[in-house]
């Protein structure tokens, strides 16, 4: 008679083998990607106060009670009817895939890491612009050419980019049809584009205050580990994020596994600068690169032309279509009888009560730039006298790789953390000379320009042959010494400002920062302004700044008064002005000012 297991084990081999086949499809099924056009914060699609379909903002005229019923296709249905506090925003999305990929050091040696990679907004990301996308954007499908990140063909190409599409769509998007009107999503497309595309940074993220962001993560696993089941889950360092479902933490919330995707939901409610990362085991996956920069523009930004920067700020009133019988619990310092973020007890920033508000009102309403310009300004922050005006966003991640913990990290685990000696010193996943973008450096072959001379991004040809834009963000900083907006900086001629939004996402060191012949004029630290509670603003103008790992600062350069020339932004810590045994380059970029 035979023995059962010589029956039992081929059949138990070959129900395994299905049960694998189901998991894989499975897998591949749970890629989803979200991006709503309405939601109950914003019905009218971007704002209750703009209802122009997802693909703008409102302009802010304090907040407005707004009472949400149920529309004509029956979408929300509440009853009674439910009222809330808007203060306009917008919906926007975003799509990024966790795996692993490989970058280039400015020496030419090729790093392996486990990184974040774009799956929306690419064609931005590779010109180094955020990858976040209105929903009327990121609801198209991909395309870009005739084919995928991997070579593999793109079906919405045919001779041209199919209507309907986007360069900036979200990867796995497909095109409704009238049979199939919410097809899902393609999991071959996902992992097309998403299988060793990390990037360093990882993709750039920006929103607005009061914004609705949602952002899809997609594992799509380490080809160049397999045999690592990898977890991960994205972290938003510092963010004043409600909820801990959302927070990435693991202990506190859910981690994703490969072949699935989760959608993080966040309100922005602070400007500043954050950053974002991994948490799963996060000294090792921060090391090996899974770190991004992310921002917050401030409501200021929407303020209509014409009017006060600082009523809109400190205005104290009750907001228009508050119930009967509302009382407005405002500082003393607020304006009696106007509308103002101060009228929302939600953002009211009284020092009296609240020893912690982020955006004191300024102790008198003057400065430079105090009504807001026709055609609109940029600021930092919500500073109600325009001091944190500025032209051109410049986002600089600074960070550290030690090039045999990345080695050990490609072939085996565990790595050794106390032997971790970072020799790679990065400014956007970049050393000096590569930091400002010099095509052909590095010593790559003619066939190869590193960085492309167009987008300025550094492509890193990987095991499978192919070149991917694995570092898109150059920190070449150019101003205009005559080129800024007239009669705000007191002089004849103006020149431009830049928002440095620096992050120090190091593991292992402290780092500075010297700017020599600009000085730097300091307003914000892990993105709180830099105010005392009486409103006096406690900005700092110096020649170098220090922080440590996981702290942020806002910096602005002024080319005002600045004579045309090239001028260094870099550390004075000599042992890192080096690219590993390469006694040159390291942390380093350049600020070049033009006539």
């Amino acid at each position: 008679m035979r023995k059962p297991y010589k029956i039992c084990l081929p059949i138990l081999l070959v129900c395994l083998a299905a049960l694998t086949a189901s998991a894989q499809e499975q897998g591949g099924g749970s890629f989803r990607l979200q991006c709503p056009t309405a939601t109950l914060l914003h019905p009218g699609g971007t704002s209750s106060a703009n209802p122009t379909p997802a693909s703008s903002e409102a302009s802010y005229n304090g907040p407005v009670y707004r009472t949400v019923t149920k529309d004509p296709t029956g979408t929300y249905t509440f009853s009674p009817a439910l009222t809330f506090l808007d203060n306009g925003g917008a919906i926007k999305c975003q799509q990024i895939s966790g795996g692993d990929g490989m970058m280039t050091e400015a020496d030419g040696n090729q790093t392996f890491m486990f990184a974040f990679g774009p799956l929306s907004g690419l064609n931005s990301i590779q010109n180094g612009q955020p990858g976040t996308q209105f929903p009327n954007v990121f609801n198209q499908p991909y395309c870009n050419g005739p084919t995928y990140v991997n070579n593999q063909p793109n079906p919405y190409w045919n001779g041209g980019c199919l209507s309907g599409t986007s360069p900036d769509g979200g990867v796995g998007n497909i095109l409704p049809t009238a049979a199939n009107p919410n097809p899902g999503a393609d999991a071959s497309a996902i992992m097309n584009t998403g299988v060793l595309n990390g990037n360093i940074p990882a993709p750039l993220i920006a929103f607005d205050e009061d914004d609705e962001f949602l952002l899809n993560l997609s594992n799509v696993g380490m080809i160049m580990r397999p045999d690592l089941f990898e977890q991960h889950t994205v972290h938003f360092h510092g963010y004043p994020n409600a909820s801990s479902f959302y927070d990435g933490v693991p202990d506190a919330t859910i981690a994703i596994n490969i072949g699935g995707t989760f959608t993080y939901y966040y309100v922005a409610p602070d400007a500043g600068t954050y950053f974002w990362h991994c948490h799963i085991t996060p000294p090792e996956h921060l090391q090996m690169g899974m770190v991004g920069q992310l921002f917050v523009r401030p409501r200021q930004n929407r303020v209509p032309a014409g009017n006060s920067l600082f009523q809109s700020l400190a205005g104290c009133a009750v907001p228009v279509g508050a119930p009967a019988g509302t009382i407005a619990h405002c500082p003393a310092r607020g304006v009696p009888g106007v509308v103002g973020q101060q009228s929302d007890l939600r953002t009211m920033c009284d020092p009296a009560t609240d020893i912690l508000c982020s955006a004191p009102i300024p102790v008198v309403p003057t400065g430079t730039g105090a009504t807001q310009p026709v055609g609109g300004a940029k600021y930092v922050y919500n500073d109600g006298d325009g001091s944190t005006r500025y032209d051109i966003d410049v986002p600089l991640q600074i960070h550290g790789f030690d090039p045999n913990f990345h080695f050990v990290g490609m072939t085996f685990n565990p790595e050794g953390f106390s032997d971790m000696k970072d020799k790679y010193f990065l400014l956007n996943g970049r050393s000096y000379p590569d930091t400002i973008g010099i095509p052909g450096y590095a010593g790559m072959s003619a066939s190869v320009t590193n960085p492309d001379p167009a987008t300025h991004s550094i492509s890193t040809t990987d095991t499978d042959s192919i070149s991917r834009r694995s570092q898109p963000l150059p920190s070449l900083i150019t101003l205009s010494a005559s080129g800024g907006p007239p009669n705000v900086c007191g002089q004849a001629v103006c020149g431009q400002r830049a928002a440095l939004r620096i992050a120090d996402l190091d593991v292992q060191e402290y780092q500075t920062l010297s700017s020599v012949g600009i000085p730097m004029l300091l307003v914000g630290f892990n993105a709180k302004i830099l105010r005392d509670q009486a409103g006096n603003n406690l900005y700092v103008k110096t020649n170098s700044i220090t922080l440590g790992g996981g702290e942020s600062l806002d910096v602005i350069l002024d080319s005002t008064g600045i004579a045309p020339g090239t001028y260094f932004l870099y550390t004075p810590q000599l042992d890192h002005l080096s690219n590993d045994a390469e006694n040159f380059g390291g942390l380093m970029t350049e600020v070049v000012v033009i006539p």
